[in-house]
């Protein structure tokens, strides 16, 4: 299971890679391994607004279908249409196949994220139990 530098996590495994006033959210490479196969990303539209927390959009594994929440509030500015061709690009990689990009409302929220080594650490004390 890899867990990259220099992005945040949540609790609920999706990362977040800021680029200015940007986040593109994806599924941690944890979170695509509990899924299994993902064969289906329903992405959100252009232009819709989320307050931090709110379901983003689902992804549908051979196992179950999982609602991704938004780390952040904001904007969807891009969508990763490709996973509409290709889902299980999600699997392959999960760090380089973000899901929605996302002009934050509020960058102050990020402080409410984990950095790689907390997430580390938030996993392996989920594993112990």
């Amino acid at each position: 299971m890899k867990i990259l530098e220099g992005l945040l996590y949540t609790k609920d495994h999706e990362w977040v890679r800021v680029e200015g006033n940007k986040a593109y959210i994806g599924i941690s490479d944890y979170a695509q391994e509990a899924m299994g196969d993902i064969v289906y990303v329903e992405l959100p539209e252009l232009d819709e607004e989320f307050e931090q927390e709110d379901t983003l959009c689902a992804i549908e594994s051979v196992k179950a279908a999982n609602d991704i929440f938004l780390p952040i509030a904001g904007r969807v500015v891009e969508i990763n249409e490709a996973l509409e061709e290709e889902p299980e690009a999600v699997n392959e990689h999960p760090y380089e196949n973000w899901i929605a990009c996302v002009e934050m409302a509020d960058q102050s929220q990020l402080k409410d994220l984990m950095n790689a080594g907390a997430y580390e650490e938030f996993i392996a004390e989920a594993e112990e139990e």
